[in-house]
């Protein structure tokens, strides 16, 4: 009887050091929470403050809360919510935001469209203030300059939509989602359909303005150089706050043509996915390819769905000596503008621009992806393990993406994302459904297939995209998280970028306000460059 006692009151004294320490956090978190927002009404007007935030005991919390939470997985979850949610419409309110978090001792997390895919971008172990962009938003096009200003809080679909109310030859080279954060998706690279023809959305900024740990709102000029080439590829949330791209616009032709074609293992499926293998890379670079595998019927499905950057006449000849076998009739393909593409791509209705207004989503579930670069061709043997994977989950698809083009011509150090020429194609493995019960074993599923594709994608490191953030990599523990410990992950996002990425953020915040769980780590006295030698390696 007296060991059973020993061994309860030894079960129990953990419950009691959690409540202990969850009391103490709840308070201390208060009394934060509390500090901050005395603070942020002392530097904004009172007539203001009362309409920028919103605190948890307002009717308003949880519907702005959960409006740009497009990831079910991560709308109820025991991770506590934000202290108190700010919506800018000043940069001066962003400025505000940053001095009073960092007087406070508070974290901050910035969301400009929540597709985040783990969430980092409004959710935090730790207590922390959310600073929502989306009443920044405003966008400024310049035809005749061919560039546009825009706000982080605006929309990739609403980007698109104010360049084709000016023209419709012009257009922007960044992804095919819609309701994507425009300040986000940047900041991580960015890329669609136009990306063979020109590169990535990041490759094409002139200028930005960010808030930095010190509430100071620097443009190229002043915030310098090496800071200028971290934000576009390396995360804008390790270094600040990013409020506006200047972006430099790119030609359309008038005439965008698409075709799509779906083969079955029956019909020769496999064969079709070995020829994609070999010459995607080498396609016109006019040409955009998204192949989709998928388990139908206890079967798999390969859909090729070309968007191609030229008239029916023109591609014609291509497509015949390539893919002799498709249906090459001209009523097999559809010819558009460069904005309806955009809509096509999207699976909206050409005939409707006006849904690219829309901020959400028609429908939101649960998902997780993973992502693969691909640099050598995968063996039948090899894809005939993934399809047997495919087919586990009706839900599940791998999206592969072609690289090639523009790609292989600009240099792998220009801006931090480093996956250029050499890779044959990315590979996503996603999955999506509707039941928090099915998570774990949705999310065992991607863990599953992304083991299993070891063997044939990238080594050394083994590449990721940080626009497809997959805390599975590797997390940092805590603020102190050291750049070996962060490589782990940081590498395979950023491969030999990563150490200049952390040299910079060592510079602009040295101690790493700006942080969260996949965050550039600040070096170590003893090993970083200085300044000078910063500048000259730009």
């Amino acid at each position: 009887m007296q060991r059973e006692m020993e061994i309860s009151q030894a079960k129990l004294v953990p419950v009691l050091l959690f409540i202990l320490l969850n009391s103490v956090w709840c308070t201390t978190s208060n009394s934060i929470s509390e500090s901050f927002l005395q603070c942020f009404s002392s530097h904004v007007p009172s007539n203001s403050s009362s309409k920028i935030i919103i605190t948890k005991n307002s009717p308003a919390y949880y519907p702005v809360f959960q409006f740009s939470v497009q990831n079910l997985r991560f709308l109820h979850t025991p991770t506590p919510t934000p202290e108190a949610i700010i919506t800018p419409f000043k940069h001066s309110h962003v400025q505000a935001a940053v001095i009073c978090a960092k007087k406070v001792g508070i974290q901050i997390r910035t969301r400009s469209g929540g597709h985040d895919y783990e969430g980092l971008s409004y959710v935090s172990i730790a207590p922390f203030i959310l600073i929502d962009l989306f009443e920044l938003r405003s966008i400024d096009i310049d035809i005749e300059n061919e560039i546009a200003w825009v706000e982080s809080g605006a929309t990739l679909g609403e980007l698109y939509y104010a360049i084709s109310q000016k023209s419709e030859l012009y257009g922007f080279p960044a992804g095919t989602c819609p309701t994507v954060g425009v300040g986000g998706h940047i900041s991580g690279g960015g890329y669609g359909t136009l990306f063979r023809k020109y590169g990535m959305a990041a490759d094409h900024v002139l200028d930005a303005k960010i808030v930095d740990v010190n509430g100071r709102v620097l443009d190229r000029k002043s915030m310098g150089e090496e800071l200028f080439w971290a934000i576009r590829g390396g995360g804008g949330a390790s270094f600040g706050v990013i409020l506006s791209w200047k972006l430099r616009l790119v030609p359309v032709p008038p005439t965008v043509t698409v075709y799509t074609v779906t083969k079955t293992m029956e019909e020769g499926a496999t064969e079709l996915f070995s020829k994609c293998q070999a010459i995607a890379e080498w396609m016109p670079e006019e040409y955009f390819l998204r192949i989709m595998l998928g388990g139908s019927n206890g079967s798999i499905e390969t859909e090729l769905s070309f968007t191609i950057f030229q008239t029916y006449e023109e591609i014609l000849p291509w497509m015949k000596e390539n893919f002799p076998e498709f249906n090459l009739n001209r009523t097999e393909f559809t010819e558009m503008s460069w904005i309806q593409s955009v809509l096509y791509s999207a699976s909206y209705s050409i005939n409707d621009t006006e849904v690219l207004l829309n901020r959400s989503q028609e429908s939101r579930s649960f998902f997780k992806g993973k992502l693969d670069y691909v640099t050598e061709p995968i063996s039948e043997a090899g894809l005939e393990g993934l399809y047997q994977i495919l087919l586990q989950l009706d839900a599940a698809t791998a999206i592969l993406t072609p690289f090639g083009g523009k790609m292989n011509d600009i240099s792998e150090s220009e801006i931090p994302f480093p996956h250029r020429i050499g890779n044959l194609y990315e590979i996503q493995y996603f999955v999506s459904w509707d039941d928090d019960e099915e998570s774990e074993k949705d999310v065992s599923w991607t863990r599953l297939v992304y083991g299993y594709m070891a063997p044939y994608v990238s080594k050394s490191p083994r590449g990721a995209y940080l626009n497809c953030r997959d805390l599975d990599l590797g997390i940092n523990k805590d603020a102190n998280t050291s750049y070996a410990e962060a490589s782990i992950w940081g590498l395979s996002y950023f491969k030999n970028n990563f150490r200049r990425l952390a040299q910079v953020k060592t510079l602009v915040d040295p101690d790493n306000f700006f942080r969260n769980e996949q965050s550039i780590p600040v070096l170590r006295s003893g090993k970083m460059k200085s300044q000078q030698q910063l500048d000259a390696s730009l």
